[in-house]
C-alpha cells in the first residue's frame, strides 16, 4: 500500500518511524515533511491547503492511506475532500475537528452530555469577559478559542493578570484565534494524557503519558507546545483510565456521531485528575506532539493496519492494540528563544552519536543546509529512549543528548521528575 503523511514536526517524524516498520507499507510519501522524515519517506511539494492538489496527487500515486498528522489540515476539512475522493483519510472531517478547533464548542458539548469538565463562560467580547472573570477565583484559566500551537492558554493568577490576558487575547496576541475566548475554573490535580482511536462506532484506548508543557524546569514560565514526556502515565490507573473512556471519551464519540459529525481518527484527551474523578481539560483531534514520540516506541502493533482499520471503519475487527512493558521517554530540544521568537538557523551535530546510544532522536524544526543540519523552528528535536522505568529511560534520553552539539538550543533537565520521584518513592 501506498501512503502519505501530512505534516513536518516531531509527531510526523514518529509517525513515519512506525509507518516504515509496517509489511504493508510499499511507498511513503509526506508533505512537506523533514530532514528525518525523508530516512523513511519521499518527501514531496504539497500544500495541505490546496485539496485538489492532494487528492490529484494521491490519485497519480495510488495512495491507499492518508495520515494526516497536524490540526490545521484537519480544521480546514481535508479530510472531507479526500473521502469525497473515495481515498481512506486517518484523521477526523471538519465539523468533527471542531472539538480542538474551538474551545467553546467542546466545552458546549461537555455541558449538553454531562461529561466531567471545569466550570466555563464563553465570550466574543473584552467587556463581557472581564465583568465575568471574578466569579471563577483566583488563579483562573483563560483560553483563546481556537487553534494558537498550544500557547493560546493563560492561567492567571490574580485579576491584573487576568484582565491582561483577556485584553492581550482581543488585541490579536493569537490572531483569530484569540476572537472569543473560553474563561474556566483552575482544576487541582495531575494532568495525564489519554489517547483513544475510533472510526466513529467503535472505540479503543491507545496509550497514556504525561506532558511538560511549561518551558522552564520546575514547571514555571511560559506554556509551550511541549518540552517532553513520557509513557505511561502511571497516575492514570486502570481503574482511572476506564472511567476517563466511560465518562468522557465514549460519551464524546456517541454524541458526535448522533449529531451527524462522527470522528474518525484518534481523539486525545488532556485530563485533570482531580479529587472528583478524570475531568477534561480539553481534546485534540490528533496525536500529540511530543506524546507520539513516547506512544509510537511503545507500540508494537502495525501501525498502517491499525490506522487503515479506523480510516476504513473496520476498527472492531483490528487486532487487539498491545505496547511494550517498558517506559518511554522524550526530551524537546527547542531553539533558544521559544516559546517567543526562536533563534533560527542554529547549527546541530551529534545526531549520529546520539543514535548510537539507544536513543531515538526524531526531528521537529529542522532543515537540510549547506552547512548541515540547521534549526528552523521553535521545538528542533525530540530525544527519546526505552528504559525498565521512567527513571531508567530519562536517564538514556539523557545520556544520548549529551552528545548532541547545538549551541543555540536548550532543553529542561528534568522531563519526568514526578515519576522518578515516585519510582524513587517505591524502592
Amino acid at each position: 500500500m501506498n501512503i502519505l503523511l501530512i505534516g513536518s514536526g516531531g509527531r510526523e517524524h514518529a509517525l513515519a518511524w512506525k509507518l516504515a516498520q509496517s509489511p504493508l507499507t510499499d511507498s511513503l510519501f509526506a508533505a512537506p515533511g523533514n530532514p528525518g522524515i525523508a530516512e523513511h519517506a519521499e518527501l514531496v511539494v504539497l500544500d495541505a491547503g490546496d485539496h485538489a492538489a492532494v487528492v490529484a496527487f494521491c490519485k497519480a500515486k495510488t495512495i491507499g492511506l492518508v495520515v494526516i498528522g497536524p490540526e490545521g489540515p484537519l480544521v480546514d476539512g481535508l479530510a472531507d475532500s479526500l473521502r469525497a475522493a473515495d481515498v481512506p483519510a486517518f484523521g477526523p472531517g471538519k465539523l468533527a475537528a471542531q472539538l480542538e478547533g474551538s474551545k467553546g464548542f467542546t466545552k458546549d458539548l461537555c455541558a449538553l452530555h454531562n461529561i466531567p469538565t471545569a466550570a466555563f463562560s464563553r465570550h466574543d467580547n473584552a467587556a463581557s469577559a472581564r465583568v465575568s472573570v471574578g466569579a471563577f477565583g483566583y488563579p483562573v484559566v483563560i483560553k483563546a478559542d481556537g487553534l494558537a500551537a498550544g500557547k493560546g492558554v493563560v492561567i492567571a493568577e490574580n485579576e491584573t493578570e487576568a484582565l491582561a490576558a483577556i485584553d492581550a487575547m482581543f488585541d490579536g496576541a493569537h490572531g483569530i484565534a484569540g476572537t472569543e475566548i473560553v474563561i474556566e475554573e483552575f482544576l487541582t490535580g495531575e494532568e495525564a494524557s489519554l489517547f483513544a482511536l475510533t472510526d466513529g462506532t467503535t472505540v479503543v484506548a491507545f496509550g497514556s503519558a504525561q506532558d511538560h508543557k511549561r518551558v522552564g524546569e520546575g514547571d514555571i514560565g511560559p506554556n509551550t507546545g511541549g518540552m517532553g514526556a513520557y509513557s505511561p502515565a502511571s497516575v492514570l490507573t486502570p481503574a482511572l483510565e476506564a472511567e476517563a473512556m466511560r465518562q468522557i471519551i465514549e460519551p464524546t464519540v456517541t454524541a458526535m456521531r448522533e449529531a451527524g459529525m462522527p470522528f474518525v481518527g484518534v481523539l486525545y484527551a488532556g485530563l485533570m485528575l482531580t479529587p472528583d474523578g478524570p475531568k477534561l481539560i480539553e481534546y485534540n483531534a490528533r496525536f500529540g506532539d511530543p506524546e507520539t514520540q513516547v506512544l509510537m516506541p511503545r507500540f508494537e502493533g502495525d501501525l498502517t493496519a491499525l490506522l487503515l482499520a479506523v480510516a476504513t471503519g473496520s476498527l472492531a475487527t483490528a487486532p487487539s492494540l498491545l505496547f511494550c512493558e517498558k517506559a518511554a521517554l522524550t526530551v524537546v530540544i527547542a531553539a533558544r528563544g521559544y516559546p517567543g521568537v526562536p533563534e533560527k538557523g542554529g547549527k546541530i551535530d551529534g545526531l549520529a552519536q546520539a543514535g548510537k546510544r539507544g536513543s531515538v532522536v526524531f526531528h521537529a524544526g529542522t532543515s537540510a543546509s549547506e552547512a548541515g543540519l540547521i534549526a528552523t523552528g521553535g521545538r528542533v528535536l525530540a530525544v527519546t529512549a526505552l528504559g525498565l522505568n521512567v527513571t531508567d529511560a530519562k536517564r538514556s534520553a539523557y545520556t544520548a543528548i549529551d552528545c548532541i552539539d547545538f549551541p543555540t538550543g536548550f532543553y529542561r533537565r528534568d522531563i519526568g521528575w514526578r515519576e522518578v520521584q515516585r519510582e524513587l518513592a517505591a524502592t
